[in-house]
């Protein structure tokens, strides 16, 4: 039978040490609450006093009623004080949390060079700190910051601190690679060699990313006998980070059998991942293990012909069961499987044994020899297989545009664009400004269009990427231009390329419109409306 772990978050605190993640107290609250949504059972929540954002954080995560304990951070008393004195402690204290964690220094060296103080003296800190704390009613959780290092240089002193804490009443000690330097042979080593030592003690682990082996160690550490893991979504924290809590979790209990949480909590991991990001403003790899939306990507032919057969032959877990899915790709290594495949998603009817499908599948390659890129523009994909199918109703034709971009000195950059489009046989002749001339485009075509068109007033340009292609060229290099829309229930990403950055973006522009009015019907156009557009054309 498995055994039940703990999983203790510390995104809110350890994780925000990661350069480039500032969180607010209003941040940290919709955090707080996802991860307790997610099932994890300590959520540490920063250091009382500190700053104002962790003073705010902890006075308002009392009235969310979390299921998970909230605990708070800080460092055992100072040298030669008394614990009951310590403004730390007393913060800790005041900060009306359930669970206190203590950091204590358990390597010898920092003890002499950080502490500046005797062997001795740092076990009377450990132990008073933690007693006075237990004294008030707290659960203690005892970081061991740099236990690996220290029990290498001295184990002697290294175990003497943990057996300090436990006399003390710590309830977990947790032993921690602070450095990120250790291997997963030797956590895997001093782990057990500690829990032969310290009997019933309840063990932890904390690992650091510095080798890219926090997941690893934390994985050995379980293996050897902690049952308290800690660490950060994502892996977000100082330096290189620390174990990622969305690989560990899945490790935990898809491959090694472990309790960790229920199956309706797992399936929740991708999106609690993806909303952590989003919260952060940090980008998630796409290909982060389990989570990241190229986790269970499949692009190469023969992969996507053997996955439509039986997804075990290139998938080492179903992607539902920690709430991400499947995506066949489609690109110049697309083959027959590929195409086929995501027509089917995407509701598309092809004949596997016409020639169209081979046609369309040499066109994309063709076009990705060009410098587009699909994998990343489905809407675009989706409009070519539809256009190729003969499974789409063209609303409007493109017949010319103009750009006007005027600088005059002591002022902003005027950008202007001028649009005309046949619409039902009408000619639409509009005219916007804009933050730039992409913005002036996307404004004057969905001008010329929303008369018709009225659900184009739900939509708009939620991100806009541009990258080189030829970076030997220049100034003239061929560029890519991959933009995201949304409106009140979705978005889609559309691509264009060309030699001139303004022709790329008005490729896909147009395609994110083609893509928005799939489905959409043909009313009658206004003609009040029509003579307004008419008007424009003297403008």
């Amino acid at each position: 039978m498995s055994k039940a772990l703990s999983i203790f978050d510390t995104t809110l605190r350890d994780g925000t040490q990661g350069e480039g993640i500032s969180l607010s107290a209003d941040d940290k609250l919709k955090i707080a609450r996802k991860l307790d949504q997610l099932g994890v059972h300590y959520i540490e929540g920063g250091i009382p006093g500190s700053n104002n954002k962790d003073i705010e954080f902890f006075r308002r995560v009392q009235e969310l009623n979390l299921q998970a304990k909230i605990t708070a951070f800080g460092s055992t008393r100072r040298k030669n004080s008394e614990a009951h004195l310590d403004a730390n402690l007393n913060r800790i204290l005041e900060s009306g949390v359930q669970a206190a964690t203590l950091v204590g220094k358990s390597w010898d060296f920092h003890v002499h060079t950080a502490l500046q103080t005797t062997l001795d003296e740092n076990l009377a800190m450990i132990a008073d700190s933690i007693a006075f704390l237990k004294q008030k009613g707290l659960e203690v959780i005892f970081d061991a910051e740099h236990f690996f290092d220290g029990f290498k240089h001295n184990k002697d002193y290294a175990l003497a601190v943990l057996k300090s804490a436990a006399a003390a009443g710590a309830d977990w000690l947790v032993m921690c690679d602070t450095n990120g330097g250790s291997m997963p042979g030797e956590v895997h080593s001093i782990v057990t060699d500690v829990r032969s030592q310290l009997g019933a003690a309840r063990l932890g682990i904390h690992t650091h990313n510095d080798c890219e082996l926090a997941v690893a160690n934390a994985l050995s550490a379980v293996q050897a006998g902690a049952t308290q893991i800690q660490g950060t979504i994502n892996g977000y924290g100082e330096r290189c980070g620390n174990a990622n809590l969305c690989s560990v979790i899945p490790n935990l209990q898809l491959k090694l059998g472990y309790e960790v949480l229920s199956a309706e909590q797992i399936g929740q991991l991708t999106n609690t991942a993806r909303y952590v990001s989003e919260i952060a403003n940090v980008n998630l790899p796409n290909n982060q293990p389990y989570v990241g939306t190229s986790a269970f990507a499949h692009k190469g032919g023969i992969h996507v012909s053997a996955i439509l057969r039986d997804s075990k032959t290139y998938e080492h877990i179903q992607p539902e069961l920690v709430g991400n899915k499947q995506r066949i790709l489609v690109s110049e290594l697309a083959g027959q499987s590929n195409v086929l495949s995501k027509a089917k998603e995407m509701g598309i009817e092809f004949d596997p044994a016409n020639d169209q499908t081979k046609e369309v599948i040499q066109h994309i390659k063709d076009l990705e020899h060009q410098g587009y890129s699909f994998e990343g523009a489905d809407a675009s994909l989706e409009m070519l297989l539809r256009s190729a199918n003969g499974d789409i109703e063209e609303k409007f034709v493109f017949e010319s545009f103009k750009m006007l971009v005027e600088k005059t000195a002591g002022k902003s950059v005027v950008s202007e664009a001028f649009v005309k489009l046949n619409v039902g046989g009408a000619s639409v002749y509009t005219a916007a400004e804009g933050n730039g001339p992409v913005n002036a485009l996307d404004n004057a075509l969905r001008k010329a269009l929303v008369t018709y068109f009225p659900r184009l007033k739900e939509m708009h340009l939620s991100d806009y990427k541009v990258r080189v292609l030829d970076e030997k060229d220049a100034t003239a290099a061929k560029v890519r231009v991959l933009i995201e829309s949304r409106d009140l229930t979705s978005s889609w990403n559309t691509v264009g390329v060309s030699e001139n950055v303004i022709e790329a973006s008005w490729e896909a522009l147009v395609d994110s419109i083609r893509y928005a009015l799939i489905g959409e019907t043909f009313p009658e156009a206004d003609p009040a409306a029509e003579e307004q557009n008419q008007g424009l054309v003297n403008h």
